[in-house]
């Protein structure tokens, strides 16, 4: 879901300063994320707490981000390829999980209020769609990112000591014997090696030869910056780590 316009803002965001995800604060965040784990679970909840009004808008896809003076929830629903994007000022002292629950709130009694006069869910629908800002985009350009990594396989390849770029190569199953075999050197009990090390390599091993074999891949769809909603599943994801083009 990701226009000029929003990639603007979130670039212009994060590199001021580094902020909190979830809360906004850049004090004393150095490199990370977000500013706590209570944090980024609390908004996690309430954005979860929500998710009646974006079944009520039939949404496909949606994401939540912020500015120090905005917050933005922008909607793709099913069948459309517009865009809309519900903008909020922020209030002063306020945190984005608050002033998040109050859009919601606010946008929850108007499509209620229109259900009840006309009785119809997908008039209510679109009277709700109607304050929101709509952008014409194309398809490709309102889908979330997609990250796809080996499956479960990050210990195993530390304890053979090779890097994920080694599960791409044509000749991997020669990098996981020769790995093995130079492991096996330090760690087997008949060198004198650590019996409980060597078998976490003998593991690690089997593992990696056999997704050699048969290659299994985790998939995680989302935005570097942005909290992201899948309608399929009714969750909120937070941002994940990909970078913008």
């Amino acid at each position: 879901m990701t226009t000029t316009r929003d990639k603007n803002i979130i670039l212009s965001y994060a590199h001021t300063r580094n902020r909190c995800l979830s809360c906004g604060t850049d004090d004393n965040m150095g490199r990370r994320k977000y500013c706590s784990i209570d944090c980024r679970q609390k908004l996690r909840y309430s954005l979860s707490m929500r998710t009646g009004l974006l079944k009520a808008l039939s949404t496909k896809y949606a994401t939540f981000y912020f500015t120090t003076a905005l917050i933005f929830l922008d909607v793709l629903p099913y069948g459309s390829t517009s865009l809309f994007s519900f903008l909020f000022p922020r209030r002063s002292g306020r945190k984005p999980v608050d002033d998040f629950g109050t859009m919601a709130n606010v946008l929850g009694r108007a499509w209620w209020a229109e259900r009840r006069r006309t009785n119809k869910r997908y008039i209510a629908t679109q009277h709700v769609l109607e304050k929101a800002q709509n952008h014409n985009s194309g398809s490709k350009s309102i889908k979330p990112f997609e990250i796809v990594k080996p499956a479960r396989m990050a210990k195993s390849l530390t304890f053979l000591k090779l890097g994920r770029a080694d599960l791409d190569s044509p000749q991997l199953q020669r990098i996981i014997k020769s790995a093995y075999r130079q492991q096996a050197k330090t760690y087997h009990p008949d060198q004198g090696g650590n019996a409980a090390v060597f078998r976490r390599v003998q593991q690690a091993y089997e593992q990696l030869m056999d997704w050699a074999e048969n290659p299994t891949f985790t998939r995680h769809r989302g935005f570097p910056d942005k909290w992201f909603y899948e309608g399929s599943t009714n969750r909120w994801i937070q941002p994940a780590p990909i970078k913008l083009d």
